[in-house]
């Protein structure tokens, strides 16, 4: 087996000093029924993690050069035999096969770590399926959401949590403790009955990410419907001008622009609301609507995917002078500059407005690369709460502030020029100024002292139309009590 990473133990001498208990964990011998590719990986990891490692194969001769020199591999029923724990890491369709173990089995803690290849593909989970055929045993559903690359390269460069459940205690507290020798995290799932959920996990797709995804993939269609409108077919009815060549890149282009601006917008859009539903009930222990505590939970995917948007839209506009027609239209502005004899086509404010509005743009790309990248969990659990929340509020927030300066120098005055509406629709930044404009402003409004104040103590725990007691000094000098209602 190769060394490197994979021979180092992940639980060093200071981390068994600074919790004995994993030390007598960590000399365990730990048994595994199955030979396929997790198996290995298991094996590989149990031994460097200071586990004694026997494996049980149905061909244990022509299996055991695939596992470490120190595993022992043996027949299934032998290494039933040598332990207490074992890792069955076998298929469910292949259960069965080990009912000739049933005695040899009886009092052990089997971990299932077997999964599915649908969402409830079967009746009950396979965990509480092996627990019916083997009811003398302690199943436990573990390991199951660590693939095998993670086992080989280690719990840095993987998902660390082992999701973990059992009906019995002892057992799920020492394979618990086997998970944390070998560096993961264990998370207490609780009952046996969480196993059909915990095996889903690894089958789903993406879940928090199917909101954001479908809501970008909205706004880019109705933006480019809109811009295609406004780009091609005008042009093409009005004055019989073929610009369908527009549609690949130039469109594109100014679509996503558009998408991400706004999709910048609505993850700061959800604080704003949920700051007014505080105000407006004058507490912070109301429970916020279905929909806005959906919402708050997708602002990181959104973020995400506005940075996807804006990091495209400067690839695309990078392109533009590389496409046949921008050269085309160059030679062509040049024939016309000459025939007109014209020997300067400087125009002082279009230069500014192009500096400023690039300038705008390269730092609101760079402060989104910031906040992106701060999203990741690696990153994150670097940063303390206030460092986070600094980079992802109020950087966030000035990003959107230069965002809205590079819309706005973008179209300059152009939004007032009557020949930028085609079929009297406006120019497609001027619709994306509705929501980010909204959102800075209510975020000035609730920066203002009177508002700012009521706010923090809502946070705070302070609460409208709540009555509190106090105590006054009387005309003798003792203090006598009395209440009063903290919204006055």
């Amino acid at each position: 087996m190769p060394g490197g990473d994979m021979a180092k133990p992940l639980l060093g001498r200071r981390n068994m000093e600074s919790n004995p208990d994993l030390a007598p964990a960590a000399g365990r011998t730990v048994g595994i029924l199955g030979s396929g590719d997790f198996a290995r990986s298991l094996a590989t990891r149990l031994v460097y993690s200071g586990f004694q490692v026997v494996v049980g194969s149905r061909n244990p001769k022509r299996c055991a050069g695939l596992f470490p020199s120190a595993a022992e591999v043996t027949a299934q029923a032998d290494a039933a035999k040598k332990t207490d724990v074992i890792f069955v890491a076998v298929f469910r369709e292949h259960y069965s096969t080990l009912c000739d173990l049933t005695d040899v089995l009886a009092g052990k803690i089997l971990v299932d770590v077997s999964n599915n290849t649908e969402i409830n593909h079967h009746k009950e989970s396979n965990a509480e399926y092996l627990a019916s055929l083997f009811p003398a045993c302690t199943v436990v559903k573990g390991f199951n959401v660590i693939s095998a690359w993670t086992l080989q390269s280690g719990p840095r460069d993987g998902n660390k949590q082992v999701l973990i459940c059992c009906d019995n205690q002892e057992a799920k507290r020492i394979v618990a403790e086997i998970a944390q020798v070998m560096g993961f995290t264990p998370v207490d799932m609780g009952s046996l009955s969480s196993a059909c959920e915990i095996e889903n996990i690894p089958l789903r797709l993406l879940p928090a990410w199917k909101i954001p995804v479908f809501l970008a993939l909205g706004l880019f269609l109705c933006f480019y419907t809109y811009n295609f409108i406004r780009q091609v077919l005008h042009p093409y009815i009005r004055e019989q001008k073929n610009k369908f060549y527009k549609i690949p890149v130039e469109v594109v282009n100014s679509t996503l622009p558009c998408v991400a601006y706004v999709m910048l917008s609505l993850v700061y859009l959800p604080g704003v609301l949920a700051a007014s539903f505080q105000l407006h009930y004058g507490t912070k222990y109301r429970r916020f609507p279905d929909w806005l505590d959906q919402w708050l939970q997708h602002r990181k995917q959104i973020g995400l995917l506005s940075f996807f948007c804006a990091a495209l839209h400067a690839v695309y506009s990078l392109c533009l002078p590389m496409r046949r027609s921008h050269r085309y239209q160059l030679i062509n502005a040049a024939v016309k500059q000459v025939m007109e004899k014209k020997t300067d086509a400087w125009i002082e404010e279009e230069v500014w407005r192009m500096e400023i509005y690039v300038s705008f743009g390269i730092m609101a790309l760079g402060l989104l690369s910031l906040l992106a990248i701060t999203s990741l969990p690696s990153i994150a659990n670097s940063l303390n709460w206030r460092e986070f929340s600094f980079i992802q509020s109020t950087l966030g927030f000035i990003a959107l502030v230069v965002s809205t300066l590079h819309t706005l120098t973008f179209g300059w005055t152009r939004a007032f020029d009557e020949n930028q509406y085609k079929f009297y629709l406006p120019p497609s930044y001027t619709l994306t100024l509705l929501v980010p404009c909204t959102v800075i402003l209510a975020k000035i409004f609730f920066h203002l002292p009177c508002i700012h104040q009521r706010l923090r103590r809502i946070r705070n725990g302070w609460e409208k139309g709540r009555y509190v007691k106090f105590t006054l000094p009387s005309a003798t000098g003792e203090y006598s009590s009395g209440e009063s209602s903290s919204n006055v």
